[in-house]
């Protein structure tokens, strides 16, 4: 697991005074590329092979400017050539939960244009990294 935490910006939230729904979904970005980093791959756009097939987020309670989000990030699958991963948003002062996500990254040769099997040294990585539920 890996945790990021984001401070909320003004510009982030909404009329509503809470943050926009759209937000969330930079959030678990951001979340996902840390993550990756944080294994040792590279996330540049020259190297960068994994596209996002799909992704959701489940809103539980509001979150508003200036509160420190706590972003908690896992692999739950490995397969031949996707894997996917849980997203945990919580208040970090308080650890209420604000929303989950979920996301399915398919690994991409854009020279082909097609899906092909994640390398044996990236799914080693990811492997070792994989959280049972």
């Amino acid at each position: 697991m890996h945790e990021l935490e984001v401070n909320v910006r003004f510009s982030e939230t909404d009329a509503l005074g809470h943050i926009n729904n759209t937000n969330y979904f930079i959030y678990l970005e951001e979340a996902r590329i840390r993550f990756f980093e944080a294994l040792g791959l590279t996330t540049n756009a020259e190297s960068w092979n994994f596209l996002l097939a799909s992704t959701k987020c489940d809103f539980i309670a509001q979150g508003y400017f200036n509160q420190l989000l706590t972003i908690r990030t896992s692999l739950t699958k490995v397969g031949t050539k996707s894997c996917d991963m849980a997203h945990e948003i919580l208040c970090s002062q308080t650890g209420a939960s604000i929303a989950k996500g979920s996301a399915v990254l398919v690994f991409f040769n854009f020279s082909n244009q097609k899906s092909e099997p994640i390398p044996e040294m990236i799914k080693e990585k990811l492997i070792l990294h994989l959280v049972h539920n």
